[in-house]
């Protein structure tokens, strides 16, 4: 699958931004601080993002529940 494969639901970052795809999702947490990328719940969403750019199938959804949780960790989003 492509990065460019969309999400079948956007995952909401704030008010005003949304993750629509694959790419989109990678390249916002590239943009975080390098301390926070490093964080558990961050590094599981890269890694689900790779498998579901890897493979494809049900892994864009356990992509976009993995963002959803990191975003949330902590009760905190980007």
């Amino acid at each position: 699958m492509p990065w460019s494969t969309a999400f079948d639901d956007p995952v909401r970052v704030d008010n005003r931004r949304q993750l629509r795809t694959l790419q989109q999702a990678a390249d916002y947490i590239m943009r975080l601080p390098e301390d926070a990328q490093h964080e558990a719940h961050w590094q599981i969403a890269i890694e689900t993002l790779i498998k579901a750019a890897e493979t494809g199938g049900g892994w864009v959804m356990f992509a976009r529940i993995a963002m959803l949780r990191a975003l949330n960790a902590g009760g905190r989003r980007g």
